[in-house]
């Protein structure tokens, strides 16, 4: 069905594959931030255990009663960011995507890249001369 595909259909297709794998990852560096916000955390912790074994229970109450237990944005600790990211805009984009996706292409992933690598192996003198099976596809072929 994707030779059916209209140059500007082709393109939005490309458009919104683009855009969901730069939301995957803006993802990846929601994780990333929870990961180094749980370490800073542990040093918070460690920390406030170190205050407390030198005498200055004071700051390490501190510690222990208002920043380690706090979120990190409002009430909302790291996981909570990342679960509400994930099951709702993360899992709503995604699910759009492959609507758009299999009614457009059935179901066809990269379409403007396949187009391209058609057309580049196409112009290339012996190109299937060279892999030896006179087959398309490749190791990026799907």
């Amino acid at each position: 069905m994707t030779d059916d595909l209209s140059e500007t259909e082709r393109e939005a297709l490309h458009e919104l594959t683009l855009g969901l794998e730069h939301i995957y990852r803006g993802y990846g560096d929601l994780l990333s931030c929870h990961h180094r916000i749980g370490g800073g955390m542990d040093h918070l912790h460690d920390a406030e255990e170190l205050l407390r074994e030198a005498g200055h229970t004071e700051f390490a109450d501190a510690l222990r009663d208002e920043h380690l237990p706090a979120g990190a944005i409002e009430d909302m600790w790291t996981y909570e960011l990342v679960d509400t990211f994930r099951e709702n805009f993360l899992a709503d984009v995604t699910t759009f995507e492959e609507r758009v996706r299999e009614d457009l292409a059935d179901g066809e992933r990269h379409v403007t890249e396949r187009e391209q690598q058609r057309q580049w192996r196409e112009r290339a003198e012996g190109w299937t001369a060279k892999r030896g099976d006179g087959e398309e596809g490749g190791a990026n072929a799907e």
